[in-house]
């Protein structure tokens, strides 16, 4: 190997470093100040014990560098997610029955424990609440396809975007009590857990489970046959062009039912 060679491999070596050291100065001076928007190039540069010069020399100022920091793991998270979100259902039913992890959620976990100082801070209370929103459109993004694949077409639409999002933010809450809670349960631990959450229907933990059919409830509550029903009604009272006095509406513009009709809607 040449000197030159030996020069720029020692030269990034020392690069690495330095924004490891910033890195992790990130997360002290987050907890130290309590407010991302607090930190500033001389309090990271001092508690990393580098220089203001070094700091520069990787980032035009503290919002670049928090970027940077971001955008890094926001690119290791999503690699992970990819993976997990190449699982089909069949493959998450089998982890269920064997009580093991879906595919990829310990990777995930671990590297999130790993890195767990500085991604603590910044889902905390005193961290970046934009980041929170960028992890979850990015969960959005990689899962969105996976979970659309084989569903019920009627089911897309509101009902599903609703759904998707509620699937989502209940993990990234799980995550966060995780870290509020200082991390102690093990990731093989955290992903059981989280593979298995989604499944839990209202009343499984109380031995009185409720079975609803989804696709049904969801189609007539916001798809297509609601949206026939109130078209229905409208026509009724163009028809009839006696308004509200000939056929009584509730506040939402739908006819009332009898208790009797309404056992059968679910």
């Amino acid at each position: 190997m040449s000197k030159e060679a030996v020069a720029e491999q020692k030269c990034d070596r020392r690069s690495l470093r330095s924004q490891r050291l910033l890195r992790q100065a990130l997360a002290r001076e987050i907890g130290a100040t309590g407010d991302l928007s607090s930190v500033t190039v001389a309090g990271l540069t001092d508690c990393a014990g580098l220089t203001r010069r070094t700091f520069y020399s990787h980032y035009k100022d503290i919002p670049d560098f928090i970027e940077q920091v971001e955008a890094s793991i926001l690119d290791e998270v999503g690699r992970h997610v990819l993976a997990i979100s190449a699982s089909t259902l069949d493959d998450l039913y089998r982890n269920i029955h064997e009580l093991e992890p879906a595919s990829g959620s310990v990777e995930l976990l671990s590297y999130l424990k790993k890195d767990g100082e500085l991604i603590g801070a910044l889902l905390g209370p005193g961290g970046d609440p934009a980041f929170i929103e960028k992890l979850l459109d990015l969960v959005r993004a990689c899962v969105r396809h996976r979970m659309e694949t084989g569903i019920f077409p009627d089911a897309l639409g509101t009902f599903f975007d609703y759904y998707l999002d509620s699937v989502i933010t209940s993990e990234l809450g799980v995550i966060k009590r995780w870290f509020q809670t200082g991390l102690k349960e093990a990731p093989e631990t955290m992903a059981r857990i989280m593979t298995v959450i989604a499944f839990v229907r209202p009343g499984d933990l109380y031995g009185k489970p409720i079975d609803i059919n989804v696709p049904e409830y969801g189609m007539k509550l916001l798809g297509k046959s609601a949206a026939r029903d109130l078209r229905s009604v409208l026509e009724v009272l163009a028809a009839s062009n006696a308004g509200p006095q000939a056929s009584p509406l509730s506040s939402s513009g739908v006819e009332p039912r009898s208790k009797a009709d309404a056992k059968d809607t679910i």
